[in-house]
């Protein structure tokens, strides 16, 4: 029988288990990326772990979120972090060389290899042919370390992609059609293999568009294979070298096949306050606009940028319109300034950010209160941009394009010109002098600490048993944001008591009180929720903070996959409810106690819950490995890692 593609990458790299969907596996990681607002407690972790020098085969450390810097801390992070890297043998990629997915892209990645990254649009390298999957920052720090990636094996989809784009329909719209098909929940443990004839056509930005919102499915990781598309795209980074053709087998076996006719797509747009929340751009009927951000990891490649460049050249942004530009890299900006597209650009009236996360985090150019803003970007969750009141439309270039220059939501096709006809240089101009390698003399080398950087925390040992209070009930598709914002809070990411204030600010401005308050006497947390809890960034904080503020588990009707690893890693529950009706039996407030936790944990049998205010039982699934249960009994991976050593 023959082999996916991914089944392929997947039996090279193997370590431990049965390749098996469903099964745990653990594979050996090749890469590993990092960024600053996850990359920095990463690297205390692994600090913690008492590794002299990184084991994988490339190691990257990114400035690309936190560049920002109201107050010393990011600075002093930032300084951090170029001082570990250089110690324990990284590659840093400073403030100002771009977004870490764009230049690992360009710079780094390498078809067939395994990738893992402290950041959820890691598989952005699946664009490449490659394994590129979102993790925690602990799971990232111990692969660092050698220890092997462990998931879940997934069960791998075919999505093919047939006939060809009309003019004015580009790659976004691929992948939002995608999210309308699956939505942003219930594809925990599966694989998107994109094939067909029409993925012959698309360059690589454009796979790597649609592998990088492949995350916004909740998929472990999307791929495409790796052809004389790759080859090209290699060719121009000036490192055809690294090519390797990659196809699945002619015979493999897909769990579901699902065909996309490209011929029949139309513009689209992700409403608020959801990447599935899908409409048609012509369905917006010309809605006004106030700010237009192009840009992000997922649409800031040159051919993005040139395509609006051409579609913008002679034009001016509209009075009404905030039009923002926030290049991919620096790779993408000098030659945008070299062809002359950059000046184009500058004279429609584009703001030029850095090349940076920026607006995507909510971490520059909110916009204003009540407005409408139209981005390139790949998350429009309520609140994220920094305004909680605005609403949010994910696009593709070509729709923002239309927008800046009518002022309002405009199907591109309706502007009455040509549609730009845009070519990738053969040979990029090259310039990797933002990037920093290790020396080979680190014995002089010392850690910069500021004082904003703290140690990182562990959790306790699992009791026998948990008395806790419902400290707060969530509905569904809570995201990381909703549980530790990002924005301009994340420059206390190194810093767990100061950030542990912010958990659920804004859900429930009063939660940190309410948990500290338990904590402070003696009794623990609880957090019940619905579907799809963990939604978005693989930010690990998410799961520290709450551990810091004394939640013991958290009860809901299923996890997103980072998200659940990240609870186990730090010694959380991750329990579900065995009769969803449960759910709506708990009020915030009621007093829970879960009898024989450890016995039942360790012999994988259903947990006993006591209602103890409402006075009634209900039952919950925790469904662990061998290798989670002793990780959450120990009250984290920490925990074990250092029992380990010793």
């Amino acid at each position: 029988m023959g082999k996916t593609l991914i089944e392929k990458i997947l039996a090279q790299h193997l370590i431990t288990g049965n390749a098996a969907p469903g099964e745990e596996i653990g594979i050996r990681i090749d890469q590993t990326l990092t960024q600053d607002a996850t990359g920095t407690m990463a690297f205390l972790q692994f600090e913690a772990m008492n590794t002299p020098q990184v084991k994988t085969e490339l190691s990257v450390s990114y400035i690309d979120h936190n560049t920002i810097q109201i107050g010393f801390e990011n600075a002093d992070d930032h300084r951090y972090l170029q001082s570990v890297a250089q110690k324990y043998g990284i590659v840093l990629s400073r403030a100002g060389n771009g977004i870490c997915h764009q230049v690992h892209l360009e710079r780094f990645g390498k078809p067939g290899k395994t990738l893992i990254g402290s950041d959820s649009h890691t598989p952005t390298g699946g664009a490449l042919g490659m394994i590129a999957i979102g993790a925690g920052g602990l799971d990232v720090a111990q692969a660092m370390a050698g220890v092997p990636f462990y998931l879940t094996c997934p069960q791998v989809l075919r999505i093919n992609l047939n006939g060809t784009l009309q003019p004015w329909v580009s790659a976004k719209d691929i992948i939002l059609k995608v999210l309308e098909i699956f939505t942003t929940k219930g594809n925990v443990g599966t694989v998107f293999e994109y094939g067909g004839e029409g993925t012959t056509a698309f360059t690589v930005p454009e796979r790597a568009t649609i592998t990088n919102m492949g995350a916004e499915c909740g998929v472990t990781t999307s791929i495409f294979p790796s052809d004389e598309m790759t080859r090209l795209f290699l060719r121009a980074q000036q490192r055809e070298k690294d090519f390797v053709e990659l196809q699945p087998d002619k015979d493999a076996t897909y769990a579901k096949v699902v065909d996309i006719d490209l011929s029949r797509l139309e513009p689209m747009t992700a409403k608020p306050h959801s990447p599935d929340n899908i409409a048609t751009v012509k369905s917006m009927k010309e809605i006004a606009v106030d700010q237009v951000c192009l840009g992000s990891c997922t649409n800031s490649s040159y051919k993005d940028l040139v395509t609006v460049a051409k579609i913008l050249k002679g034009k001016v942004a509209h009075p009404g319109i905030s039009f923002i530009l926030a290049p991919g890299s620096k790779q993408v900006l000098e030659n945008l300034a070299r062809d002359g597209y950059l000046a184009d650009l500058i004279a429609a009236g584009a703001r030029l950010m850095e090349n940076a996360c920026g607006f995507c985090i909510g971490n520059s150019q909110s916009p204003k209160s009540g407005s409408v803003s139209l981005r390139t970007s790949n998350r429009n969750f309520l609140g994220r941009s920094g305004t909680m009141d605005a609403n949010i439309y994910l696009v593709s270039p070509e729709t923002a394009a239309a927008a800046v220059i009518t002022g309002r939501f405009t199907d591109p096709r309706d502007l009455g010109v040509e549609y730009p006809s845009v070519s990738t240089p053969g040979i990029l101009v090259i310039d990797d002098g933002m990037i920093i390698r290790p020396e080979k003399n680190k014995s002089n080398i010392e850690i910069y600490r500021g004082p904003n950087i703290g140690t990182p925390p562990k959790n306790t040992e699992m009791p026998d048993t948990i008395k806790a209070q419902t400290t707060i009930k969530v509905g569904d598709k809570i995201t990381t944001d909703h549980i530790i914002p990002a924005g301009a809070r994340m420059k206390y990411r190194s810093n767990i008591p100061q950030y542990s204030e912010f958990v659920f600010e804004n859900v429930d401005a009063d939660f940190a009180k309410r948990a500290q308050k338990n904590k402070e006497a003696g009794k623990q947390n609880i957090i019940i929720a619905g579907f799809s809890y963990g939604q978005g960034s693989s930010r690990e904080h998410a799961a520290i903070c709450p551990m810091y503020l004394g939640v013991r588990a958290v009860i809901a009707k299923s996890f997103e996959r980072i998200h659940t690893a990240n609870l186990i890693n730090f010694g959380i529950l991750p329990l579900i409810f065995h009769n969803e009706s449960d759910y709506d039996k708990i009020e915030q407030g009621d007093d829970l106690e879960i009898a024989a936790v450890r016995k039942l944990i360790a012999a994988g049998s259903d947990l006993i819950i006591q209602n103890k205010t409402k006075g009634y039982s209900f039952s919950v699934t925790c469904n662990l490995s061998a290798r989670q249960k002793q990780i959450v009994l120990a009250g984290g991976a920490l925990n074990v890692r250092s029992a380990n050593i010793q």
